[in-house]
């Protein structure tokens, strides 16, 4: 029996799917592994399904086996959770957010109150390059299978139509605010995707724009938030997200919040070697 044709599988989201070993193959791939090692954990995780097995047990099986070979291939496969961990609220996504564009050029602003024509806006990230200005608002979902709904597109364009409104009466303003964003840690829905194209809306998700989505960019930039490592402890993410360091190479520069959380020197080195591998990979 091929379990690529016959094995139906439970999604995160509770719906049913045949299993593809094409896109198990693939997101091993893009850890980095080999074409020895994928072959390898394809052919074990094939001979462990069934019917009726979740992706989060295809996806902690590959992971162990990653993890076992290289630590720093199971950190990149766990890129899509480790983005769900930036949680529990959506603030340090909104700063991994802003680091990401800050690594692009622009520089940015969180959580900026501005105003409109009609009330005053609290905006997640505002970023700056070239006098141009845009505004983005962050939808974080800490559980997986949750996707942004033609709701929320529909609710920030109406936001950033009054803060562009007010942003014309400026008589000083020589920037130009050029485009409304929406960034999600999971995906859009097809009617959100629909009518963000259709009013000018910029949707960044897991996934979209195609070849430009946050994994994309994350993997070419070396961008890797600090909730991939494989060697910190929850706590640990915990107490640096809460100091603002979202990013594995903000910890490489500011090493000594290593020594605030009392780690030995050799599991130091081990953290440091890893997230070393990671941006510089």
């Amino acid at each position: 029996m091929d379990p690529d044709l016959h094995i139906e599988i439970i999604k995160s989201s509770g719906k049913k799917a045949r299993f593809s070993l094409d896109k198990l193959s693939n997101s091993l791939r893009r850890s980095g592994a080999d074409h020895k090692l994928v072959e390898q954990i394809v052919n074990q995780v094939k001979d462990e399904l069934y019917d009726g097995i979740s992706t989060r047990e295809i996806y902690n099986r590959a992971y162990a086996l990653l993890k076992k070979n290289k630590s720093i291939f199971a950190s990149k496969y766990k890129l899509k959770k480790a983005l769900y961990e930036l949680g529990p609220t959506g603030f340090p996504f909104e700063r991994f957010v802003a680091a990401l564009l800050e690594y692009s050029g622009y520089k940015t602003q969180v959580d900026k109150i501005m105003n409109g024509i009609c009330v005053t806006h609290e905006i997640d990230v505002m970023a700056e390059k070239n006098d141009t200005a845009i505004i983005i608002e962050c939808k974080f979902h800490s559980e997986e299978g949750r996707n942004c709904n033609v709701k929320i597109p529909l609710y920030i364009h109406s936001r950033y139509n009054d803060v562009k409104a007010h942003w014309a009466t400026k008589k000083k303003e020589t920037r130009k605010l050029d485009y409304g964003w929406v960034v999600t840690n999971t995906r859009f829905t097809a009617d959100a995707i629909a009518y963000g194209k259709c009013v000018g809306l910029y949707l960044l998700s897991w996934d979209l724009p195609l070849d430009n989505g946050l994994k994309d960019r994350i993997d070419r930039l070396g961008l890797y938030p600090i909730t991939v490592s494989t060697l910190l402890s929850k706590r640990e993410k915990q107490f640096l997200l809460s100091r603002d360091i979202v990013l594995c190479r903000q910890l490489f520069k500011d090493k000594f919040y290593l020594d605030h959380l009392g780690i030995s020197q050799n599991r130091k080195d081990k953290i440091l070697e890893e997230i070393n591998q990671l941006c510089n990979d």
